[in-house]
């Protein structure tokens, strides 16, 4: 059992926590505007099915990430025109979407290559990035030696969003619509302008997060690929009280935690599916412990009609 509790247990959930990186960050933006975004699961769905499929007719993964990226964007804009433009009920509206992505890929891989589960392998993978000095050292070398460059660009991503969302005017305009968007839209600020922002960027990174299963962790698209990583993006988010570095704490968590249950299914006597609910059960635990002590934004699904 302890053999299990090892480095390449840590290395492993630093590969699985990285769908929850860009999800979760992508939620941020889109909370810190005022714009409830559960529809994430939904987007890294569409994410990933049109990445896998990008990637494969074209034979190129670049093409399948940017492509990932510009449909996440697009459905992201759907559910920021029924929210910020026509005020509907922004968990309403995330629900709907999150509805069709358990349909619609399924409807366009049938049409596609006549199968409703699954798309055919990706014939080329993203590159393994190798960090020179610590790819020759023992430990270190299995810690942060060799991942994904889509892995390197959702970890760098952390220090980025704090420095754009509290050290840049954008950061300040999108967290003062979030707050009190009448006092921003009295300062001149384009409310709606600025919720859009935010929902794209959720709907660009989270888009990402989901071809990052079906082109850098996976070789295809396997329905139901993203097993609820979604939901629990919004977990780690709620948990890091909506801050990038304590989110990326809590994804860090849910990812060691996916690690764990893959590597003790068979190795302890309990039957595969309660070892699966693990992740889950502790999205829970977390959830019920800090749900009341997070502060969300003071707008954060509120409805605003702007004056302008």
């Amino acid at each position: 059992m302890w053999e299990i509790l090892d480095l390449e247990l840590f290395a492993s959930g630093v590969r699985l926590s990285t769908p929850l990186i860009l999800a979760a960050l992508g939620g941020m933006f889109s909370e810190r505007g005022g714009v409830v975004n559960i529809a994430l699961e939904g987007i890294m769905i569409f994410g990933a099915f049109v990445g896998a499929v990008i990637a494969f007719e074209t034979g190129n993964p670049w093409y399948g990430l940017l492509a990932a990226m510009l449909i996440g964007g697009l459905v992201a804009h759907i559910h920021g025109i029924a929210s910020i433009r026509y005020q509907a009920d922004q968990v309403v509206s995330a629900t709907a979407i999150n509805l069709l992505a358990i349909g619609v890929p399924a409807v366009l891989a049938n049409a596609l290559y006549n199968s409703t589960t699954v798309t055919p392998n990706i014939p080329l993978m993203l590159p393994i990035v190798e960090i020179p000095i610590l790819s020759q050292i023992p430990i270190l070398s299995t810690l942060l030696g060799k991942y994904s460059i889509l892995v390197i660009f959702a970890y760098s991503m952390v220090p980025i969003s704090w420095f754009v969302l509290f050290k840049t005017s954008f950061g300040l305009r999108l967290r003062a619509v979030g707050e009190n968007p009448e006092a921003a839209d009295t300062a001149g600020i384009n409310v709606y302008q600025m919720r859009y922002y935010g929902v794209w960027i959720s709907g660009l990174l989270a888009g990402l997060g989901g071809a990052f299963l079906s082109i850098a962790h996976g070789s295809s698209y396997v329905r139901d690929l993203s097993a609820g990583r979604g939901f629990i993006a919004l977990a780690a988010l709620i948990f890091g009280k909506y801050r990038p570095g304590l989110t990326l704490v809590g994804c860090m968590l849910f990812g060691i935690a996916d690690a764990f249950q893959i590597r003790v299914q068979g190795v302890i006597p309990i039957p595969t599916q309660f070892v699966q609910m693990f992740p889950f059960i502790l999205t829970m635990v977390v959830l019920a412990g800090f749900m009341g002590k997070t502060r969300v934004p003071a707008a954060d699904g509120i409805p605003y009609v702007q004056t302008k």
